[in-house]
């Protein structure tokens, strides 16, 4: 297994914070690199990358003022395998990072993400009020499983209300 690194700076327009790094991520080290992960594809039809962007390129999305993180580091085959311990660390560690580059706006990719993050028990999807942190735009997307029930257009006009806001 190869460690996945966060892709993280200061003014960010956009942190992405996924659950985890699935078994494929790890095995070749980039995020969101399932072949069932529609990550990339999203991005690229809501309008937020020019192109279509492949995992091997994660890094490269710092050029475009996003970043990737996740909840929890540990790489595992399926979200419901993290553990309640898990998310209390991740929760605490993602608020540091968070605090400490003050993205304008962090995504979370899955409601379950937010969550755990925020411990609210009602969730919608786009901006929630109040953040987490002062001062960042808490913003809630579908994930990009490709488990995901929702059809695909909807789950990018979802990202499309993400890019308006960014710009």
């Amino acid at each position: 297994m190869i460690h996945i690194p966060d892709y993280i700076q200061k003014e960010l327009s956009i942190l992405f914070v996924g659950f985890n790094p699935s078994l494929r991520s790890s095995e070749i080290g980039h995020h969101y690199a399932n072949p069932r992960n529609r990550f990339w594809m999203i991005l690229y039809r809501s309008g937020l990358t020019p192109r279509l962007y492949k995992p091997e390129e994660d890094y490269k999305l710092l050029e475009l003022g996003y970043g990737l993180t996740n909840i929890v580091e540990r790489p595992t085959k399926s979200a419901a395998d993290i553990t309640k311990e898990e998310y209390k660390v991740g929760r605490q560690l993602l608020r540091k990072k968070i605090e400490m580059y003050m993205p304008k706006i962090v995504c979370f990719v899955g409601k379950e993400v937010y969550i755990q993050y925020s411990l609210k028990k009602h969730v919608l999807w786009g901006v929630q009020q109040p953040a987490v942190v002062p001062g960042v735009i808490d913003f809630v997307a579908p994930s990009s499983s490709g488990l995901v029930r929702m059809k695909l257009d909807e789950v990018i006009e979802i990202y499309k209300q993400l890019k308006t806001l960014k710009d």
